[in-house]
């Protein structure tokens, strides 16, 4: 950049000065239509620019009294300020020459000062580049494209990578005068911070799998490239009894489970095929290009024997378990919100099935899934109107026919429907949460109820694997023992296999907190669970209560009575009872007798009758044992 002096009269030339002006006028023109440059950094350049401008026109006002070192100091402001901005520029004329190029861009791209510099082509700058490893395109090409687009008022934006990896984007701005200013921005971080925003867009956050808006751009996708006999299946996923881990193991080990799942979701799947996870512990699949329901069948395998594989998070063993809704497309509709509902209602047919299977959608599962809904929600209806009761099933020794234990057994009124079923309604508690609530009511009505009965006779109550899980059990157990007066020794807590199979550590504590209450602990329906005999060993039960399966059969040819004589010996050796449900004959009862076993229940005594009725029904059994003694 030269500045020539007027031999005449002293002073700089005043085309040369306004030379200046006019380049600080591109840059200000430049940087304020740049929509590319944050405007932190617009700022701080039109600053400069300004400053500068404003230092030329009072130079060019007072153009008969400057020095030659008074532009000296603009000429030096000048470099400083185009010098110091951290974007790169250069400005070229209308004949496509530099008149500034500034040190970032020369840094920037590794170039020699010497070729970058005023006066120099665009082509041969670019050759520069080329020449340096910093372009590796046609500079020809390049060159008249970019000169082509100024020459049309239109301005050009470009990416290019650097041989370190960065990212560079290059805007070419045209100006009014003629010529145009090239702003070059390493924008290698504003990328970064770009596609970490555009990830967190589309996947979760904990597993790293694409998340529900994701899901359904890829599911459309799917949808669309279905090709003549292929199908699409879209899985619904939910695993069986999270939030149990979430309540007794907390959100951290929660966390854990569901990072190994979604790993495990990914093992089984090929390339094209899609795993997301939707929210909570619901995940969903995208299976694509098969040719029949055989090749989801397959998948499904795959899923189920990948998750059951007990799953080691900070050193609790989990086993979990899985309900899965599985829609075909384009069978069950190609519609894509049609097709999700589908998968939906096959899930909800899974869960009403007893959770830990799969089902496939069909025709009718609508009806069933509304069905369901209605019934949660007048289950949530009559917990608020407590139109619940309790009937008790007494237990009797089987030595001398005494009643030892009554058994608390829920039955709910509906004002339309008469009584419904526990085997209906409890499922949709359980899946709701509901069970928390129905078995607090449940835990304190019977110890209040139980206080009135006489001082021998214990009262049973069952114990959902939700509740179980919950980490205030043996507080609220402790709650109702306090409230009602109930000894603890006459208390029994039933519970199945499992309450122990999703975290045996966290539910053997839990075990032993409430047996240092003092209540008794029952293992109820042993014998139909898988690893019963482990925790026999684990944890000393005070009861076990046989299942009324093998008892139906008792007196038949099969293996019954040997099962039953097992487990009274198994029992015994540990010092405790047993009871067998469903007794409904005499020979049932001798051949108990027999066998060894300490109690009996069943309908042979008594079907479960009313609060009412079981107290006049003890009350007559104690006066008949009397005068028979």
């Amino acid at each position: 950049m030269s500045i020539d002096r007027n031999p005449s009269t002293g002073t700089a030339d005043t085309g040369s000065t306004k030379g200046l002006a006019f380049c600080a006028g591109f840059l200000v023109g430049s940087l304020l239509g740049s929509a590319t440059a944050s405007w932190s950094v617009r700022e701080g350049l039109l600053m400069a620019a300004l400053v500068l401008l404003g230092a030329i026109i009072i130079v060019l006002l007072k153009r008969h009294q400057v020095s030659d070192e008074r532009l000296a100091a603009e000429r030096r402001n000048l470099s400083t300020a185009v010098n110091n901005i951290p974007q790169g520029l250069v400005l070229y004329d209308a004949s496509a020459r530099i008149i500034i190029c500034n040190r970032p861009y020369i840094e920037m791209f590794g170039l020699s000062p010497d070729v970058a510099k005023p006066g120099c082509t665009m082509q041969r700058l670019i050759a520069h580049r080329q020449e340096t490893g910093s372009f590796d395109g046609d500079v020809d090409a390049f060159c008249n494209a970019i000169i082509r687009n100024v020459e049309l008022g239109r301005g050009t934006r470009q990416l290019t990578q650097t041989p370190g990896g960065r990212t560079i984007e290059i805007v070419n701005n045209p100006l009014p005068q003629g010529g145009w200013v090239a702003t070059i921005e390493d924008i290698t971080e504003r990328i970064r911070v770009e596609n970490k925003i555009a990830h967190m867009a589309h996947y979760d956050a904990l597993t790293d799998l694409p998340n529900r808006v994701l899901f359904r751009e890829r599911l459309e996708q799917a949808l669309a490239a279905i090709r003549p006999g292929e199908q699409v299946a879209v899985m619904y996923i939910d695993i069986d009894e999270f939030k149990s881990v979430n309540d007794a193991l907390g959100h951290q080990i929660g966390d854990e489970l569901l990072k190994a799942i979604a790993d495990r979701l990914r093992s089984c799947l090929k390339d094209t095929d899609v795993a997301a996870r939707l929210g909570g512990d619901e995940f969903a699949v995208i299976q694509t290009a098969i040719r029949g329901r055989s090749e989801t069948m397959q998948l499904l395998a795959a899923i189920y024997q990948a998750i059951r594989q007990p799953i080691d998070c900070t050193a609790h063993l989990i086993t979990t378990d899985a309900s899965i809704g599985v829609a075909l497309a384009p069978a069950d509709g190609l519609d894509i919100d049609q097709l999700l509902c589908n998968a939906d209602l096959a899930l909800y047919g899974a869960k009403s099935d007893g959770r830990r299977t799969y089902r496939f959608f069909e025709a009718g599962m609508d009806a069933r899934a509304k069905a369901r809904r209605n019934l949660e929600l007048e289950l949530r209806q009559a917990i608020a109107d407590g139109s619940f009761e309790l009937h008790y099933q007494p237990q009797l020794h089987l030595e001398d026919g005494t009643v030892s234990c009554c058994e608390a057994l829920l039955r709910w009124r509906h004002p339309e429907r008469g009584v419904i079923s526990p085997a209906e309604f409890i499922p949709v508690a359980e899946d709701t949460g509901l069970i928390n609530d129905l078995g607090h009511w449940v835990l304190n009505t019977a110890c209040r109820e139980a206080v009135n009965w006489p001082d021998h006779v214990h009262v049973a109550v069952n114990v959902s694997p939700i509740q179980f899980k919950s980490q205030t059990l043996a507080l609220n157990v402790a709650a109702a023992l306090a409230s009602s007066g109930l000894a603890a020794s006459r208390l029994e807590l039933e519970i199945t296999e499992a309450v122990l199979i999703s975290d045996d550590e966290v539910a053997l504590d839990i075990l032993h907190q409430l047996r240092e209450l003092g209540i008794h602990i029952a293992l109820d329906d042993f014998g139909t669970g898988y690893s019963s005999l482990s925790y026999l060993q684990r944890f000393p039960f005070d009861k076990i209560k046989i299942d009324r399966a093998f008892i139906k059969d008792l007196a038949g040819t099969g293996a019954s009575s040997t099962i039953v004589q097992a487990v009274v010996n198994i029992a015994a050796a540990s010092d405790m009872t047993t009871t067998a449900e469903g007794v409904e004959t005499e020979q049932q009862r001798n051949l108990l007798r027999i066998l060894g076993c300490t109690e009996m229940q069943g309908y042979l005594f008594s079907r479960p009758v009313p609060a009412a009725d079981i107290r006049k029904l003890l009350s007559s059994h104690r006066e008949k044992a009397a005068s028979v003694a």
